[in-house]
């Protein structure tokens, strides 16, 4: 959450910003989620190299995208650095998905839920803050 300074508290506003868009990814990741996992079923595990891949993507992107979502549902306090890395590597994963998908008849919905799941990462690790001065990492 952003704030003027590292010793100040975010305003309220600023923290009901950051809950709106934490609760959008994770609803984003939940839907995500699930079309990956219902498109990745409906393709034969014998068909050919390309349905394989396909499976494939649609299986690892339903994991990372629920992964995600258990990350944001949790109530303790979160590495902020690590967050940002598992909607990093959310999003990557969704659009590579939704390119994927781009070329699979009736894949449409799919694509779709990954290209909004991979908005709403974006959008979420912009509410993040930036790191304070002298909280970066060392260059040691």
């Amino acid at each position: 959450m952003s704030s003027s300074s590292a010793s100040s508290a975010p305003s309220q506003e600023e923290l009901f910003r950051f809950l709106e868009d934490r609760f959008v990814c994770a609803q984003a990741c939940t839907e995500c989620a699930r079309t990956s996992a219902l498109r990745a079923s409906f393709v034969d595990p014998d068909g050919s190299t390309d349905d394989a891949l396909v499976r494939r993507k649609g299986i690892l992107c339903a994991e990372v995208c629920d992964a995600t979502c258990r990350l944001l549902s949790e109530q303790a306090p979160q590495d902020e650095a690590a967050l940002r890395v598992q909607l990093e590597w959310c999003r990557t994963v969704c659009l590579e998905t939704a390119q994927l998908l781009d070329d699979h008849l009736g894949a449409g919905d799919a694509a779709k839920a990954c290209r909004e799941c991979a908005q709403a990462c974006a959008d979420f690790v912009r509410t993040l803050a930036a790191p304070a001065p002298g909280q970066e990492r060392d260059a040691a």
